[in-house]
């Protein structure tokens, strides 16, 4: 049994890595992907052990994940997209209650930065950014 990895933390981002690119479907459906990395950043939540707010940094690039590290919020603003979450709405994201796409259109998530029209291009590589994230054994706080 493979341990369960707490999210988010640098071992966590390191195994979604080796997800995203073990993952044929994410190449094909990224494989037009030049826009640069996208940032999914998760706000602040003290009681849950994540004091200030955190994101995953996800170099992507033609359907290749270079880099997913963890950086600050002041890092992630560097990125070309950066979507924002409270950590329970990143967790059904992984947890695959909550489509990505449809949770910026409802206000869920929200794209602080980046061009709306070129995400929802995307909506199948943004599925299957999702979809690798289900193959990483997660830990959530709280659980």
């Amino acid at each position: 049994m493979t341990s369960r990895l707490r999210f988010p933390s640098v071992e966590w981002c390191a195994a979604y890595r080796d997800a995203i690119n073990a993952n044929p479907g994410y190449k094909a459906a990224g494989k037009e992907w030049t826009h640069g990395p996208v940032a999914m950043l998760v706000t602040a939540e003290p009681s849950l052990g994540i004091p200030e707010d955190l994101a995953m940094w996800l170099d992507v690039d033609r359907g290749e994940c270079r880099d997913c590290r963890l950086v600050s919020r002041e890092e992630a603003e560097e990125a070309a997209f950066v979507l924002v979450g409270t950590y329970a709405r990143w967790k059904e994201v992984i947890k695959g209650e909550l489509d990505p796409t449809k949770g910026m259109m409802q206000n869920k998530l929200k794209l602080t930065k980046g061009h709306m029209p070129t995400m929802v291009k995307y909506v199948t590589a943004s599925k299957q950014l999702v979809e690798s994230t289900s193959r990483v054994p997660t830990e959530f706080a709280g659980e």
